[in-house]
């Protein structure tokens, strides 16, 4: 067998001392690698949006235009589902209660609901494929139950200024409908995560629930897909790193809020980056560079 010279290379990168690239001068945490990737598409023209917490000593790590707000497609469900959970909580709905889906429900490709049989689910299965899939369907199934308005005045009671769920999802959005799904700022995002963590969220009960539908999603294809979990199973820890995230994608939008948890410490983290989805190579070298930053978090709590 004839082994390349570009093999040798891999080789020796693999077999080389790393030093960990969250450590800078004097011991100060960093994160070149990611801010250098996430600046190589700010400079090619896209808006790029970052924010990072200490779990345990609530220190602010990152902090990227992180105040700015950016469109996050299906991460503003996760407003839904702090709305469904807390009038589970407060016994207004029942998790067991069973709801129908409707043809003016179904929309898109996205989730698994519209490709069951099952013409009704309970409400707690429904909120469990929003996590799982950001199931179009199941999120219009809730919203028709809860009201858009009442996700909006939860938000408003979270104290979030600049994040929120605008909209039912739609095929198509005309004059009159509003531009986007979700919108947000990365800043708000990872501190209302780390809020579920600490159990704020309106109560212990409510933060958990909303953290276990969560805990079900398969979309590790952003910052995540440098973490090595299995995206269809990573409830557990895994050598050691815990996962809870979502993600929200559409054309020329790609967001990320998230849970990491490792053997050094823990942080609530969220990335987001509106780019012109030109072309196949624009998207993966966004995609690149989010798990480029995914690479950094990693070696931070890990």
């Amino acid at each position: 067998m004839v082994v390349g010279t570009r093999d040798n290379e891999r080789r020796d990168r693999l077999h080389a001392p790393r030093a960990g690239r969250h450590r800078g001068a004097e011991g100060r945490e960093n994160f070149s690698g990611g801010f250098a990737a996430l600046g190589q598409l700010a400079y090619a023209g896209a808006q790029v949006s970052a924010h990072v917490l200490d779990l345990r000593s609530g220190l602010t790590l990152v902090s990227i235009d992180d105040r700015i707000v950016l469109p996050t497609a299906s991460v503003g469900k996760l407003l839904l589902l702090i709305e469904v959970s807390a009038r589970i909580t407060a016994h207004e709905v029942a998790g067991y209660g069973i709801l129908d889906k409707t043809p003016a429900d179904a929309v898109g490709e996205t989730g698994l609901w519209h490709q069951l049989q099952a013409p009704a689910l309970p409400l707690a299965d429904i909120a469990a494929l929003v996590g799982a899939t950001g199931d179009n369907l199941a999120t219009n199934v809730l919203l028709r139950q809860v009201g858009l308005d009442a996700v909006r005045a939860r938000t408003e009671s979270l104290g979030l200024n600049r994040t929120a769920l605008l909209d039912l999802v739609r095929s198509n959005r005309g004059p009159d409908d509003a531009p986007q799904l979700s919108v947000g700022s990365s800043a708000e995002l990872a501190w209302l995560f780390s809020a579920l963590s600490r159990g704020q969220v309106v109560d212990h009960a409510t933060s958990n629930r909303v953290l276990g539908w969560l805990s079900l999603n398969s979309d590790l294809s952003m910052v995540a897909s440098a973490f090595g979990l299995d995206p269809f199973g990573h409830r557990v820890a895994d050598h050691g790193i815990q996962l809870v995230n979502t993600t929200g994608t559409d054309a020329g939008v790609r967001s990320e809020v998230g849970l990491l948890s490792g053997s050094r410490t823990g942080i609530a983290y969220a990335v987001t980056v509106q780019f012109a989805d030109s072309g196949l190579a624009t998207r993966l070298r966004v995609l690149e560079a989010m798990r480029t930053f995914g690479f950094d978090l990693l070696e931070y709590v890990h």
